[in-house]
């Protein structure tokens, strides 16, 4: 069995983010498309820090191409991935996504609703899908859209939420974006709308889900392996039994990361004999912090109290060094002024300081601030 360091874990992981070096894919491929896909998705329920975990691996890249990627070219769908989380996803992968998130459990914010039947599920998605065909609507207009091709039931507001109620066929989103019958579509000021992904996915059509999920595993396992059954589950928000069963249907291979045994795909077993180098600032819930395991290695000593939230990652942006999180920062703007604060947790060498400053400059050129840097301790919560 192939025995590796730590530290080649993270050599890899880091090259196959492109945390080590830009991106720079095939030259018939959207390097934003190609950075998500390798990444998994990119987490964007806080736009700016999707924003900015695509720049930092893309040279060239501000929040503007992004945007252009998301809303002009067609290449991102923004909609729920793992986790049943904001996120945004490559348009070409959406196949395979929705086809394995449609075989997998609802994660668990969806269970208990009880809201609707499987009968009424299927009519609000057949209506939804009818609505969006060729339109983007706010909630309010697709929801007189869905009571419309339903009938008023859906339109009971008997989900609670945020201290107010949403109308019963609320309850279907999920399922509706795992479907693909529903993705984001571009804000209406500041009301958010939904539209069709088929819109520029012509030809779209989940795939199979067997299929789809052995294919999941392995651009996981890509991105964020050797990992156990219980990393995917938790990156998933899935019960563990079920991806254990699912690891144990597919073509893997162990290894030992620390004398501890996880999982390859199967002749994916090259990894650098270089360690770890490079330092980064990571955004709230960048995949790289959220994806990777074990937490006891990626977040040691300090980094568990100050970077964790109840053994959560994402909460706070970290500072990486070599792999690991070795600090907190945070960033405030005022008007074009970028304020950052960077609290290592080690002391920086020169060399570290001089890639710190770096880094910073460009946070800056990616939000398109004049970034203004500040050592010393964060002292906001998490979600600040």
């Amino acid at each position: 069995m192939t025995r590796l360091t730590w530290s080649q874990v993270c050599a890899r992981r880091l090259e196959r983010h492109a945390l080590t070096a830009p991106a720079r894919p095939p030259a018939e491929r959207d390097p934003i498309a190609a950075v998500v896909s390798a990444m998994c998705g990119a987490h964007a329920q806080v736009a700016s820090a999707a924003e900015l975990s695509v720049g930092l691996r893309v040279p060239n890249t501000t929040r503007i191409h992004v945007r252009q990627a998301l809303w002009t070219d067609w290449t991102l769908v923004k909609t729920r991935g793992p986790r049943g989380t904001v996120h945004l996803l490559a348009a070409a992968d959406l196949p395979m996504w929705t086809g394995a998130l449609s075989a997998t459990p609802p994660p668990p914010q969806e269970q208990g609703h009880g809201l609707l039947t499987a009968e009424q599920t299927g009519q609000v998605l057949a209506a939804i899908a009818d609505a969006l065909r060729d339109a983007e609507l706010t909630t309010a207009e697709l929801t007189d859209q869905v009571v419309a091709r339903t009938g008023p039931w859906a339109g009971d507001r008997v989900m609670e939420a945020f201290q107010d109620t949403w109308p019963r066929w609320i309850a279907a989103i999920g399922p509706a974006t795992r479907a693909g019958v529903l993705c984001s579509g571009p804000n209406r000021g500041r009301r958010t709308t939904y539209t069709s992904p088929a819109r520029w996915l012509p030809d779209f059509t989940p795939m199979n889900g067997p299929e789809a999920l052995a294919e999941l595993v392995r651009r996981y396992l890509y991105a964020y392996g050797p990992a156990t059954p219980a990393h995917f589950a938790q990156w998933l928000a899935v019960p563990r039994p079920w991806a254990a069963e699912l690891f144990a249907s597919l073509d893997l291979e162990p290894v030992t990361v620390a004398d501890a045994r996880a999982w390859v795909a199967a002749g994916d077993t090259d990894f650098p004999d270089d360690r770890a180098t490079g330092l980064r600032l990571l955004p709230y819930f960048d995949a790289y912090a959220v994806g990777c395991h074990p937490r006891d290695l990626l977040f040691p000593g300090d980094a568990a109290e100050r970077a964790l939230a109840r053994g959560q990652a994402g909460n706070y942006p970290v500072l990486l060094v070599d792999g690991t999180v070795a600090g907190v920062w945070h960033q405030r703007r005022s008007g074009r002024t970028l304020h950052v604060t960077v609290e290592p947790f080690t002391v920086l060498s020169a060399g570290r300081r001089r890639a710190l400053d770096e880094q910073v400059d460009r946070v800056g050129e990616i939000l398109e601030g004049r970034p203004s840097l500040t050592i010393g301790p964060v002292s906001v919560g998490p979600h600040a």
